[in-house]
């Protein structure tokens, strides 16, 4: 039982073009092994000399890596920097005028927005923080549509040094009050209501709501952006419009120097227990991940219009659109609608009308767009497209080729990115000039990076043998503590199963025969069908495989003979069926997935659906399948969803 069987198997093989290598930051496998080389020669030398290239440090650091309070590590704790100033002060001379925002609104309008003018924005909004007595520190709530304000609102917390927790604009008024308590937050940044899909969502009436609940007696202010022409139904002294906070700000703000190891933001992620973990992520070592990646796995150059459809509500949307892009200097487009709005080519016509080089999406919103009509990106231009990435979860092999050949044109390699909320950036991925890559595979860890997989007793598994994924060094865009609970960090991340020196990353999986990995599911969804132990991902992957399949998940539920039985809810290209013909093409895919990948990770049931749960982002919410196929009642939070009438459907469609 240490290990987990792996069922997959995929052996298509796509390298790197030879344009694409020659140019590329990291130049071919020998690129990649020098400088996996260098990590392992000299471990923490590799990562100072990285610190030194790409940030600015007001103090230089003189150590790297301090391990005597493992596994609370510091890195480079005595540099003093200002991740704001490194985002924008440093790219003034040579960028001033460069587009650092391209935005798009959910009606289509476009605002560019220039470095020089971001660093305006930023500086007279800061000052208008401290204007409310935000000091270094202190917390500060954004709950705010994804856009230019957004971003400001971020940038300007880090420029005064307050520590900002960014909630997702889908969540309730429940999950931001435990936010908003948890933090102790002392200003709230939200909008009068936001817009997505032509739809509006009132976001103060939520923040009020959240306020009524009690325990946000922190909160001294509520910062109110003015997104649409209506009037939030409450007002009174607590509340100030964004345009009179900055009403005759002063247009520079100096930087609040900081120590490498001050916090930088709180990011709450979703727990085991219910109660929300507030990831702590540190100021110097967290840019320094987002500045690698940007440069190794989106091998940025200058000329490039990066694109990632994230929100910044979640870690992505930090990462590769709050940091990383500004911290290299790039041009980036920021969307603040949906991929379905107003009809499933918003995404291929804005790669078109921007000319998108770099393009970093969601597996799910790739299967989506197959679904509602997989042949939309022909009818755009989109040989602007260089680099296709995916994020957020395992992408099925089916889709992943769908995305190289329709969108990528077959020549766009796509770099598959595993990472977590814990882990700050990128962890494993191809670097595009360098690695093969395999679709569904994240293939191997960035140099500096050292994965492995492990069985229960945290011995290395052998290859083609599933397991648990560790990191097994620090690194420095690492988590450094959950927000007030530093016991149930260890517990949760550095387990004394494994001695306290494992990073545990609470994903499966297995290694090939070319040492590649691949993610079998969270290590919740490993099922146990008759003493096998089987990833949820391989058989998602061999479902959406059958030309019938747009979308599948896969869940376990309570068997008295087996243990577990396997329960696929399955969305169709074409419409859901019914009677004879859903029975049919049920016992259709049981018969595909035994074809695939053998009979032990046949469904037992599948569900047919027009759609899957998932929360606004777009994520599929998993416990509430599990639920359902126990016919539990549901009694998680369900105000996140999208479609919360699918629930419905889904309950009554068993086969």
């Amino acid at each position: 039982m240490g290990t987990i069987d792996s069922v997959l198997k995929e052996n298509r093989l796509f390298p790197p073009t030879d344009d694409f290598r020659v140019k590329a930051n990291v130049s071919g496998m020998d690129g990649y092994n020098a400088l996996c080389d260098k990590a392992n020669a000299d471990y923490a030398g590799f990562w100072g000399e990285l610190a030194r290239e790409l940030v600015s440090w007001k103090t230089p650091f003189t150590k790297v890596l301090n391990e005597d309070n493992a596994p609370f590590f510091k890195w480079f704790e005595d540099g003093v920097l200002n991740v704001s100033y490194n985002c924008l002060d440093r790219h003034l001379d040579a960028r001033g005028d460069k587009t650092a925002i391209i935005f798009e609104a959910d009606d289509g309008a476009v605002t560019n927005v220039t470095y020089r003018d971001l660093y305006t924005r930023v500086c007279q909004f800061a000052n208008g923080l401290k204007s409310l007595g935000v000091q270094k520190g202190d917390r500060v709530v954004i709950y705010m549509p994804h856009g230019v304000e957004a971003v400001t609102a971020m940038q300007a917390c880090a420029r005064i040094g307050a520590i900002h927790s960014v909630v997702f604009g889908g969540f309730s008024a429940g999950a931001l009050r435990d936010r908003i308590q948890d933090a102790a937050a002392k200003v709230v940044i939200t909008a009068n209501e936001t817009v997505r899909g032509g739809k509006t969502t009132p976001l103060k009436a939520i923040t009020d709501e959240a306020m009524s609940l009690g325990g946000c007696d922190s909160v001294q202010k509520i910062v109110v952006f003015q997104r649409t022409q209506n009037a939030p139904e409450k007002w009174d002294a607590l509340n100030i419009w964004w345009h009179d906070l900055i009403q005759g700000q002063a247009s520079e703000c100096e930087p609040e120097w900081m120590s490498a190891e001050d916090p930088l933001f709180i990011l709450y992620t979703s727990g085991s227990t219910g109660k929300p973990k507030g990831i702590q992520h540190s100021t110097g070592g967290y840019f320094l991940g987002t500045q690698v990646t940007m440069k190794w796995v989106f091998d940025y150059k200058e000329n490039d219009v990066y694109w990632c459809t994230a929100d910044v509500g979640w870690i992505t949307g930090h990462s590769y659109i709050a940091y990383g892009p500004l911290g290299i200097g790039a041009t980036q487009v920021v969307f603040e609608g949906v991929p379905t709005y107003p009809d499933a080519s918003r995404f291929w016509s804005m790669i078109e009308k921007h000319k998108v080089t770099t393009f970093y999406t969601a597996p799910t919103a790739i299967r989506s767009l197959i679904k509602l009509g997989g042949d939309l990106p022909k009818k755009h231009d989109l040989s602007s497209l260089r680099l296709l990435g995916t994020v957020g979860e395992p992408i099925n092999p089916e889709a992943w080729m769908w995305y190289y050949e329709v969108v990528g044109g077959s020549r766009c390699p796509i770099v598959d990115t595993w990472w977590q909320t814990e882990t700050g950036a990128n962890m494993i991925a191809p670097l595009p000039g360098a690695a093969p890559t395999k679709p569904g595979s994240c293939t191997l860890p960035l140099p500096g990076i050292m994965a492995d997989i492990v069985d229960e007793s945290g011995a290395p598994v052998e290859a083609g043998k599933g397991g648990f994924l560790v990191i097994s060094k620090p690194w420095p865009s690492m988590v450094r503590t959950i927000w007030g609970d530093p016991d149930r960090f260890k517990k949760t991340y550095f387990p004394e199963d494994y001695n306290g020196k494992l990073y545990l990353a609470g994903d499966s999986a297995h290694r090939d025969e070319n040492g590649y990995i691949w993610i079998m599911g969270r290590i919740d969804d490993v099922l146990n069908v008759s003493g096998h132990r089987l990833g949820t991902m391989e058989i998602e992957s061999a479902l959406v495989a059958n030309p019938l399949v747009a979308e599948a998940a896969v869940v376990g539920k309570p068997h008295d003979i087996k243990g577990e039985s396997v329960v696929a809810y399955v969305v169709l290209k074409n419409a859901r069926p019914e009677g004879d013909d859903a029975k049919r093409i049920a016992k259709e895919l049981r018969e595909w997935v035994a074809h695939e990948i053998g009979k032990i990770a046949q469904p037992d049931e599948i569900r047919f659906g027009d759609n899957l749960p998932k929360t606004r982002s777009g994520k599929i919410m998993r416990r509430l399948l599990r639920d359902i196929a126990k016919g539990a009642e549901i009694t998680a939070d369900t105000s996140t969803l999208e479609n919360p009438a699918i629930l419905d459907q889904l309950r009554q469609s068993a086969i």
